[in-house]
């Protein structure tokens, strides 16, 4: 399903996307990230290797004050248990409080009722961003106009897959990094919306700020790719292809 925008496709630079990491690099952002059991370790070091800081508590008497802190909320839906799910709407009204930028990642809401209808309520509630794929998408928006009607308040969809789409209120942007071999490790994706959130804690335009950090996750995922020997050499490759990654890599690379 594709999104109707105010705006046609905004061009983005490679200065621009490096200028976003080096933001990112200097302020050092605390992102707390409740996300699912498998991506939590991944999710950490890939934040870590990007310039930035992870938390990642879902205890409700402590979650609160852990988000009123961070830089920016990372909400992933991937496992959706009892702890989680008390501890997500604390964490959303702590992120408001503070004024912190808010991402839902609604992983495999396709795949399970329950769960689509609580990540409805959760994103009806207004985040800053949404990361999804196309059957995601589907799953939670069978009716385009819904999808327009929350892009038309504010939030931002990121629609990941062949090619990745930003879909923003006034612009919107095409991107068409990445490698097959990121799908080859699990929470790779998972991983890349803290990326996203760590761009939008340093940066007002969450479009643009999705933009930036999409890029600079697959580019490093396109980079890991081309030295590794497969998926178990292509984790620590991508944690240092992040690390290191220059304003050259960027140009080399990004297809926008």
């Amino acid at each position: 399903m594709t999104i109707s925008v105010a705006a046609s496709t905004r061009t983005l630079t490679a200065e621009t996307v490096f200028d976003l990491l080096e933001r990112v690099r200097h302020k050092t952002p605390r992102v707390h990230a409740i996300t699912n059991a498998v991506a939590q370790s991944f999710t950490a070091n890939v934040l870590l290797a990007l310039g930035a800081v992870p938390s990642m508590t879902f205890a409700r008497e402590e979650v609160a004050a852990f988000v009123a802190g961070a830089d920016a909320l990372l909400i992933n839906l991937g496992t959706l248990d009892e702890a989680r799910r008390e501890a997500i709407p604390l964490a959303f009204d702590a992120a408001r409080t503070a004024g912190r930028p808010v991402s839902i990642d609604p992983v495999f809401v396709n795949r399970s009722p329950v769960r689509c209808t609580y990540a409805r309520d959760l994103i009806a509630r207004g985040p800053d961003l949404v990361r999804l794929n196309e059957q995601e998408l589907e799953a939670l928006f069978p009716e385009r106009a819904n999808a327009e009607e929350l892009i038309a308040a504010g939030t931002v969809l990121a629609v990941t897959g062949p090619e990745d789409r930003i879909e923003g209120r006034a612009e919107d942007f095409r991107l068409m990094n990445g490698h097959p071999l990121m799908a080859r490790v699990t929470a790779t994706g998972c991983a890349g919306g803290a990326v996203l959130s760590a761009f939008a804690s340093v940066e007002t335009d969450t479009a643009l700020a999705a933009a930036c950090g999409l890029s600079v996750f697959n580019i490093a995922g396109e980079i890991a790719a081309g030295r590794a020997r497969g998926p178990g050499t292509l984790v620590p490759e991508l944690l240092d292809a992040l690390y290191v990654m220059s304003l050259d890599d960027i140009k080399a690379r990004l297809r926008a």
